[in-house]
């Protein structure tokens, strides 16, 4: 009954039919009880033993067990003969004794899943190539899928990734095909110190459909080498666009010229979490770093140092130049760097910080994770957050913006400790940790003050989703009013420094976005703001209808333009028009005339704001408003954040960290296919 290569539960069962898609009736050897089912799905037949032969269901049990500890013990040795480069039919051999195991050919469905699972989990993790010719690898391949021959590693390599490459420039092609116009975010990483080290641009596409969808692409991913890094850069830039068809679409580049791994991260100054017996990262480089883009800090340790910050400024000068009014920067950054100069100007918060630190780490590490859930809940224990801080300067699936803008993690933190400060001092044993009430109040304070920049960094920096600049300006305006508010409370007195720091940072960096017409129209075109938030109505009505009028065509056609067929199909009246006597006694609908900018933008001003997303209000309203609804198309796709790409940038930036240059050597020599395939991951495997 039992076959010696194959254990089966088909073997319990005499098949007296087979159908098409594999359907089967087999009788019971046992009791000849009649029973259908599919080849594939035998779930039937081991219910039918299990219930009725108990002594037939564990014997196959058994030799099911038996087979599975031969598979482990490395008794099924095989041996697979393939054509040189992974390609013809494979034949299996095995030593005298042994079970035969038939491999998989080429073609085999399950043979091609299994190498793609090993390709996306490569390129997920940012893994080398290399790993599918490790000896431990394999072993856990015979283990799961005895069957599977392992693909070389220069078939992946070579032929597998560079496929899936081509497939996602195929799909992005396509996909900007109907496009009418794009934005475009530049990042840069370096790999190494020094001036004349290598790097990696990121060029990602933001665009949206025909039929309003928002689509985000990384165009490319290039290895920058040499010491001309900013002529690399543009000229790399405009090779890309020529390529991709979008050198006369793009309305905005979004670019921070500074590369990722230069960018002092933006943390509470001395707050620093421990979880899982390791300590937040760059704390101390954050604390010393020099920074141009403030001014706050000292010079330049050594020559390298000054070479960095040199063609950091060389960069911004010449891709400045170059770009010109289509360049702007990105938010979400200006904001972070907004919040850390105010926190710099007080050095007494520091050393608050840094006691709250201490006393949060030895809580998270001494009490139990359930007797704090049951004051604070299922995950919002301070253990919670402590990991949630932690993961977000590690991973990127649950990052917000890299690891470089933590602030705001470690602020929810610091308000979630506070709120429940009275029971984790009676419950920690440690009274030289215990904060004093003068420490307590500037806490509160500080949490309060940088409320509102926590809820403005929140809404612009969510996972997986575009966030437009139209809630830039908005930002701006509910900060400034929130800052003067402050200013003449009684309750920050704590506080004062730090409040009027942010608000001449706020000033220095943000105050031209209230100005700017771009920001203007993005907002004002967002239904759920409008002109809602504007001092002087008529000047902002001025300022969009001339924005606008640099970006629109009217859809209108005089006579003399129409072809003689669309002038005569025009004359020719449709036969399905209410027109016809049939139709009658149905209302005409009068003949609309096509409306002039200024009467769209008033028609669409006299409407409430609505909390409807501005895609889904646009692509519902383009027909009303065809003029506003061109420039909608465009102020949209221009992101308030950074992309997949920086954060991508970030991570590798932190596994090459550790070992210095010689690290920097052992990373994936195709790490710019593997960095381009898991920013689009989305656009291959969905």
């Amino acid at each position: 009954m039992a076959s010696n290569t194959r254990v089966s539960i088909l073997d319990y069962f005499n098949i007296v039919f087979e159908g098409e898609n594999g359907k089967i009736e087999s009788n019971c050897k046992a009791c000849g009880t009649r029973i259908q089912a599919k080849r594939t799905v035998t779930s039937n037949f081991v219910t039918h033993l299990k219930r009725k032969h108990q002594a037939m269901y564990d014997e196959f049990v058994r030799r099911k067990d038996v087979k599975r500890e031969a598979y482990s013990s490395g008794t099924l040795q095989t041996f697979s003969a393939n054509t040189s480069g992974g390609g013809g039919s494979r034949a299996s051999f095995q030593n005298p004794g042994t079970t035969q195991v038939v491999k998989f050919d080429r073609g085999d469905p399950r043979q091609t899943l299994v190498s793609e699972a090993i390709a996306k989990m490569i390129v997920r993790d940012l893994q080398p190539v290399q790993i599918v010719e490790n000896e431990g690898f394999r072993e856990l391949l015979k283990l799961l899928e005895p069957r599977y021959t392992p693909e070389p590693c220069h078939y992946i390599q070579q032929q597998l990734l560079p496929a899936y490459a081509y497939q996602v420039q195929l799909a992005t092609k396509q996909a900007l095909i109907g496009a009418e116009s794009c934005s475009v975010t530049l990042d840069l990483w370096r790999a190494g110190a020094g001036a004349g080290a290598s790097g990696y641009l990121g060029v990602t596409c933001h665009f949206i459909t025909t039929d309003w969808q928002m689509k985000t692409a990384l165009l490319a991913c290039v290895h920058l080498t040499g010491h001309h890094i900013p002529q690399r850069v543009l000229s790399e830039f405009e090779e890309i666009s020529h390529a991709h068809g979008i050198a006369g679409m793009v309305f905005r580049v979004v670019a921070d010229l500074s590369p990722c791994d230069t960018r002092p991260p933006l943390r509470l100054p001395g707050f620093s979490l421990h979880c899982n017996g390791e300590e937040d990262e760059d704390e101390e480089e954050e604390e010393e770093s020099s920074d141009e883009e403030t001014g706050v800090g000292g010079e330049a340790k050594d020559a390298a140092m000054a070479g960095v910050v040199g063609m950091d400024n060389n960069m911004d000068s010449s891709l400045g130049q170059c770009l010109g009014r289509c360049r702007i920067d990105c938010f979400a950054r200006s904001l972070g760097l907004c919040v850390r100069e105010g926190l710099r100007s007080s050095t007494q918060i520091s050393i608050v910080l840094a006691k709250a630190a201490c006393f949060y780490n030895y809580v998270t590490a001494t009490v139990a994770p359930e007797k704090l859930g049951q004051v604070f809940g299922p995950g919002m224990s301070p253990v919670a957050s402590a990991q949630q801080a932690s993961s977000h300067t590690t991973t990127t699936t649950t990052s917000q913006a890299g690891d470089r803008l933590l602030w705001n993690v470690q602020l929810k933190a610091v308000r979630r400790m506070l709120e429940s400060l009275d029971f984790l001092e009676d419950i920690v044993d440690r009274q030289d940790l215990a904060l004093s009430g003068l420490e307590k109040a500037l806490l509160r304070e500080l949490v309060e003050v940088l409320e509102p920049f926590e809820e403005a960094t929140d809404m612009v920096l969510v996972v997986d989703k575009h966030v437009a600049i139209s809630l830039a300006l908005p930002c701006v305006l509910g900060l400034r009013k929130h800052l003067s508010e402050t200013t003449t409370a009684t309750n920050t007195r704590h506080c004062t420094a730090i409040v009027a720091s942010l608000a001449q940072a706020l000033d220095r960096r943000l105050a031209g976005i209230l100005e700017d017409p771009l920001y203007v129209t993005a907002t004002t075109l967002d239904p759920q703001f409008k002109l809602t938030w504007s001092s002087d109505t008529d000047w902002h009505k001025q300022v969009l209808l001339e924005e606008i009028a640099k970006h629109t065509q009217s859809p209108a056609i005089s006579p003399t333009e129409a072809s003689p067929l669309e002038a005569a199909q025009a004359a020719q009246p449709s036969p399905s028009k209410r027109g016809s006597k049939l139709f009658s006694f149905i209302k005409q609908r009068p003949t609309t005339q096509a409306k002039s900018l200024e009467q769209e933008l008033a028609a669409y001003l006299h409407e409430g704001p609505t909390e409807e997303e501005p895609l889904h209000y646009w692509r519902r309203k383009s027909i009303d408003f065809p003029l506003l609804a061109q420039v909608a198309k465009k102020v949209f796709t221009v992101p308030a954040t950074t992309t997949a790409v920086e954060r991508i940038f970030s991570t590798v930036g932190k596994q090459s960290a550790g070992a210095g240059a010689e690290r920097c050597r052992q990373l994936p020599k195709n790490l710019e296919t593997l960095i381009y395939l898991k920013a689009n991951y989305k656009l291959l495997w969905t």
